[in-house]
Parts: C-alpha cells; structure tokens; sequence
C-alpha cells in the first residue's frame, strides 16, 4: 500500500458561502416543491456530518477535479477503472490498471489536486471487473450499510462505505471504539473478502 501525505492547503471561505447560495437558489425555484425538498434534505445531511461544512464541499470538489484530470488522459480513460473518493481530505483511490506505469501516473496526476491531505493508493493490477462484477459490488455495500444502520453502537451516517471487486473500504471520522465495531461487522458480511481501513480518528 503506498499512501502519499500532503500538507494541508488554505480552505476557502468563499465555497461555504457559494453552495449554501446554490440551495437556496434551487428552494427558491417558483412552483418546484422537488427542489425545496431536494434542498432541505442535503442541508440536513450537511448538519449531521461530522466534517466542517467546508470540508464536505472540499471533498466534493476534490473528487470531481480528480476524475476530470484522470479523464483527460487518454490512457487512463481507456484502459483504467479508477475511483476517487475523499473523506476530510483524506483521499482513496481504487479500482484497476494493466501495469505499474498508469498507476503510478493515476497518483501522480491526484496528488496535485488542492486540498488534498492524505492518499491511500489501493489500485490493483489488473484487468477491468466484469459488469456483473460491479453489481455484486452494488448489494455487498448495500449489505454493509444495512447491517451498520441495524447497529446501535454507531451512526451508519458517519461511515462511508465503498466496494470494489468484493473489497470493502471504510472511510470517516470515526472514534477508536466505533471503528472496532464496524470492522468487525463489515468483516463477517457474507461475500466479503476484505476489508480495509481509511478512518480518521477523533
């Protein structure tokens, strides 16, 4: 596992203040009641998360600069299945690549993402996962979030849960105890075959 550290960069105030803009301005659509609950619904999100609202608009920002700068290599996006996901800045990067060279070049594009403060490099070498594939993958996290929401010891809200060819990550802003506790239930899901670790501690 290679895992790459970045010194924290300066956050913008101005992107709190732009999305909060952009909800009201969809609440605001005149005769839309979708959108309002739309709005409402993604504000409540934001409240309950654990990261700081700048944060959670960093992370967004973070994973759509990172696929779109991976996209505009032709190499990567023909013969690469890559996923980006970041938690508090924390960042993992998974799926397949046919050699060492466009995983390597894969990180190294990352890395000059802004804000970035941790990389969890857990691309495997591989062919592509087969469609059929992915759609294990769709109900094994839907399995695993299941089985966390049923737990009362954590908040399932507070987890990410992400997996890929069987492979199930976790990532959040978790306490020691809590992270014991969903390690232990994602690991005895049926059809899971690994699990690995991304949490930040609190």
């Amino acid at each position: 596992m290679l895992t790459l550290k970045k010194a924290p960069l300066t956050l913008s105030k101005n992107k709190s203040v732009q999305l909060a803009g952009i909800l009201m301005l969809i609440s605001a659509l005149q005769g839309c009641a979708v959108a309002t609950v739309v709005a409402v619904t993604a504000g409540a999100t934001m409240v309950a998360d654990r990261r700081t609202f700048v944060k959670q608009i960093d992370d967004q920002s973070i994973e759509f600069i990172a696929h779109n700068e991976l996209n505009k290599q032709k190499a990567l996006s023909d013969n690469t299945n890559l996923h980006i996901v970041s938690m508090n800045g924390t960042v993992l990067v998974i799926g397949q690549a046919p050699n060492t060279y466009l995983r390597d070049l894969a990180i190294k594009i990352i890395q000059d993402v802004p804000d970035i403060i941790t990389i969890h490099n857990q691309i495997r070498i591989s062919s592509t996962i087969a469609i059929t594939t992915r759609s294990n993958d769709i109900w094994l996290t839907s399995k695993v979030k299941s089985a966390l929401l049923a737990n009362g010891e954590v908040n399932a809200k507070d987890i990410k849960v992400v997996t890929e060819n069987s492979e199930v990550f976790l990532l959040g802003l978790v306490t020691k105890k809590e992270a014991d506790i969903v390690v232990e239930i994602t690991r005895n899901i049926n059809g899971v075959s690994r699990v690995f670790k991304a949490f930040e501690y609190i």
